[in-house]
């Protein structure tokens, strides 16, 4: 079997590929770039030229070509790497018959555990939602802001006793909207200095999150673990790393709880895998990250099958019947608030012909919040 083209295709606000044999299989992937999906689009043209005419089945090979080749990194071409390697399982597991969680060492669960996202922009529409999820059957909510989502368009201005007295309130109003029968997943969004984190975490201690994501921006290591150091709320972080390296790093340090790699980011199913075993080896838990489109949440759902430490999957969109009509065949059948795995051959996910055309590509645009002084926010 020899690969015969790689395609890209842009649906909405997703990056897709295709790998295509000659013996008729289609790999599908995704990359997880978000707001530079036009670089990694043309990393993955580049990366097809090597492509075209190898064998499709070996995928470490593959992976280790691609990422080593060049001395540049980054998310447009980790995003690339991600797509190609995802779609490289996808044939590997049709080719098999098998999908990609058997051929991964072998299903450990045969659901996931999901937290559905919430969003908001008053603080009744966020207690709102927490109800609602929890009504729908779902034990965890995420994407969960204790600073609204606010408009960028609004200049931004909080004193600091407003700020962490308001942040720790609405946690308070989520808890008790939704008693202990509901897991809170603390979204910060890196908007956060540390010493600001240690305040809020110190304050929601007594309303048990599950995690508080992302608190301050991921550049420094050692500013991530003094604030895992100095609060009692776990920490999760890792959406934006790349590699196992950066992982590593972030795990001897001690400032990680549960790690978030990005399966269409972080290197694709081959090297996730790996983050996930080195995160096993520290006694930490995966909640993989999921922004995207249920061609990620499909590539997850392998991850999530194969690993022991998988803690809880990030389950974005509500994926509804409208958009399996439109733009993939199928969606991950929810279930009592877990995602079952599904045990068709590959990923068990295919584009939905006319997608694109369904839906153009709209690509994202420059849109940072700023302060009233002028100057960039965090948010």
């Amino acid at each position: 079997m020899r690969i015969t083209a790689v395609d890209t295709i842009f649906v909405d606000r997703y990056l897709f590929v295709e790998v295509q044999t000659d013996e008729g299989i289609t790999g599908l992937g995704e990359s997880g770039a978000w707001g530079f999906l036009e670089a990694s689009e043309r990393a993955i043209a580049k990366f097809g030229l090597y492509l075209v005419g190898e064998d499709p089945l070996r995928i470490e090979h593959h992976w280790q070509y691609m990422y080593r080749w060049s001395h540049f990194r980054g998310a447009a071409v980790m995003g690339a790497i991600s797509a190609i390697d995802i779609a490289l399982w996808d044939i590997a597991g049709k080719h098999f018959g098998a999908p990609v969680h058997q051929l991964l060492g072998g299903q450990c669960r045969s659901k996931a555990r999901a937290y559905l996202h919430v969003f908001g922009e008053t603080t009744e529409e966020l207690v709102e939602g927490c109800r609602a999820a929890k009504s729908d059957g779902f034990t965890a909510v995420g994407h969960l802001t204790p600073f609204l989502d606010e408009s960028p368009e609004v200049p931004y201005f909080e004193t600091h006793a407003g700020k962490m007295g308001d942040a720790i309130d609405r946690v308070r109003q989520y808890r008790e909207a939704v008693g202990d029968s509901v897991d809170l997943c603390i979204e910060i969004h890196r908007r956060l200095t540390p010493a600001e984190a240690v305040v809020l975490g110190t304050g929601i201690e007594q309303y048990h999150p599950m995690f508080l994501e992302d608190p301050i921006r991921p550049d420094n290591l050692d500013a991530m673990a003094l604030v895992a150091s100095k609060v009692r709320v776990p920490v999760a972080t890792g959406e934006r790393l790349h590699t196992i390296e950066e992982f590593a790093m972030l795990l001897t340090r001690g400032a990680v709880q549960y790690v978030r790699p990005d399966v269409c980011l972080a290197g694709g199913l081959t090297h996730t895998k790996k983050i996930a075993a080195l995160a096993e080896a520290f006694g930490v838990g995966v909640v993989p990250h999921n922004p995207l489109s249920p061609v990620s949440t499909a590539a997850c759902l392998q991850l999530a099958a194969c690993i022991p430490n998988f803690a809880l999957q990030e389950y974005p969109l509500g994926e509804s019947e409208a958009l399996k009509k439109d733009v993939v065949d199928q969606v991950p059948e929810v279930r009592d608030g877990f995602l079952v795995v599904p045990d068709g051959p590959g990923i068990g996910i295919a584009l939905s012909p006319g997608a694109a055309e369904r839906h153009p590509y709209r690509e994202r645009l420059l849109d940072t919040r700023l302060g009233v002084d002028g100057a960039v926010v965090d948010q």
